[in-house]
């Protein structure tokens, strides 16, 4: 596959993202620059280093958003993982390397579903041959038939006749007692204290999984779930794990993006240098360091080496700045973004123009209860002023004050949808003031409620 240039990402990004030109530039240049690398000769393919980026907004302007998206437009593993959630080795919590276990993790399992995906047809074939078995029992006699003529040619015609029907649709509810194998889930906390243990060369995960194994169930489920049941164990059986753990390390190591939220929670406003938590936000910058700029963790899978990561930054920085973090750390993320507050004509283009926008969302839901909804040009202006104004006079949400403004305002239509079957509702400026006005000037009502 051709990969996108940065102006294709930028212009793929645009179908699901408001503004924030400068972000969405700034990140399809880094990928690209990845490309890049890997067509530089051996001898300077490695001295290239990614550029890390440190994306710099309130809360609810795409900062999360655009990263996600680039990972999914790109096909690279992703994470995202809180910088705040990470405490100091040596205290109880969640050390930094736990993120490069998470990006192994979710790298090894995209290689393991493009596998499925790749014997997906050849499973189904297998999934229609078992289905077909557990449909026909001994066969009865037929009328008129042969006493003797129980043979093979007689179970292939009544066979296939099945085969047709099931492929036709006409025993998706026909019960079947199907026997398939479950995977066990193992613990999901580490027992053995912070930081885990595959930092020793232990996999305690891998060891509990192994133990846990798969477990073979029988039950009796209609023929379309059993299909499900049936057709996931057999595209795992032909999945290749070890394969999949080469090729997901490799994948980790060249194309993984960690995206790291909330970076200025740890980070220590100048002047509030002391003791206390400001010592461990300190501490966590210090065990962060040697990751961005380029270290080996070990993981259930193996190794990964993460000099060729690329992490994407973010956080609102209202009390602290990036200058803030220690100077180390601030030269690992040399590109620096700041993404502009949502006002109200950006506001209004998210209520409409992304693929997935929220009035399209609400007109779908709404539509399988079978109620139409109709969004006027002024309902639209009235909605986008209103979350605007609330943002402004309470804390900055910016986009996420839409879903709120949304739920409340058809609240009612959400709730005695199934008993109104038929009708339409016109979402209009009348029905913005009357439904959310009020409410959006109490400014004591709308801090506690919009």
């Amino acid at each position: 596959m051709t990969p996108l240039t940065p102006r294709e990402l930028v212009a793929e990004l645009d179908k699901f993202i408001v503004g924030q030109r400068a972000a969405k530039r700034a990140v399809a240049v880094a990928v690209r620059n990845r490309w890049r690398r890997k067509q530089l000769p051996p001898e300077l393919r490695d001295e290239v280093a990614p550029k890390n980026i440190v994306l710099i907004g309130p809360t609810g302007v795409g900062k999360t958003e655009v990263a996600r998206r680039l990972a999914a437009l790109v096909g690279s593993p992703f994470v995202k993982v809180e910088a705040s959630k990470f405490t100091e080795v040596g205290y109880v919590g969640r050390d930094v390397e736990g993120m490069v276990r998470d990006l192994a993790d979710a790298a090894v399992e995209m290689v393991k579903a493009e596998q499925r995906r790749a014997v997906e047809a050849e499973a189904a074939g297998q999934v229609e041959e078992r289905l077909l078995d557990l449909l026909l029992p001994d066969l009865p006699a037929e009328p008129g038939a042969d006493a003797d003529d129980d043979g093979p040619a007689r179970r292939e015609r009544h066979r296939e006749r099945f085969r047709a029907k099931l492929r036709a649709g006409e025993l998706e509810d026909r019960p079947v007692e199907v026997s398939y194998e479950r995977a066990q889930a193992g613990p999901t906390v580490d027992v053995f204290g912070p930081g885990g243990t595959e930092h020793m060369g232990f996999d305690i995960r891998g060891l509990f999984d192994r133990m846990a194994g798969k477990k073979r169930v029988t039950r009796t489920l209609p023929v379309a779930e059993a299909r499900r049941a049936l057709l996931a164990e057999e595209a795992e059986r032909r999945v290749d794990v070890e394969k999949a753990k080469e090729e997901g390390l490799a994948r980790a190591q060249a194309d993984g993006i960690v995206f790291l939220d909330e970076l200025d929670k740890i980070a220590v406003p100048e002047g509030r240098q002391g003791g206390g938590p400001d010592v461990s936000r300190q501490g966590v910058q210090r065990d962060l360091l040697p990751i961005v700029e380029g270290s080996t963790v070990q993981t259930r899978h193996g190794l990964v080496k993460t000099d060729h990561v690329l992490f994407i930054a973010a956080g609102a920085f209202h009390l602290a700045k990036p200058s803030d973090l220690i100077p180390e750390l601030q030269g690992r993320f040399p590109i620096r973004v700041e993404l502009e507050p949502l006002g109200r004509d950006e506001l209004r283009r998210i209520l409409v123009e992304p693929e997935a926008a929220l009035t399209k969302q609400y007109s779908a839901l709404l539509a399988t209860e079978g109620v139409e909804l109709e969004w006027t040009p002024d309902g639209l202006d009235a909605l986008a002023t209103l979350a605007r104004d609330v943002n402004d006079r309470t804390q900055d949400i910016g986009a996420r004050r839409l879903h709120t403004l949304l739920e409340r305002l058809l609240e009612d239509a959400l709730f005695d949808a199934p008993e109104q079957r038929g009708t339409r509702l016109v979402v209009d400026r009348a029905l913005v003031e009357a439904r959310l006005g009020a409410l959006a000037r109490d400014e004591d009502l709308a801090r506690y409620i919009l």
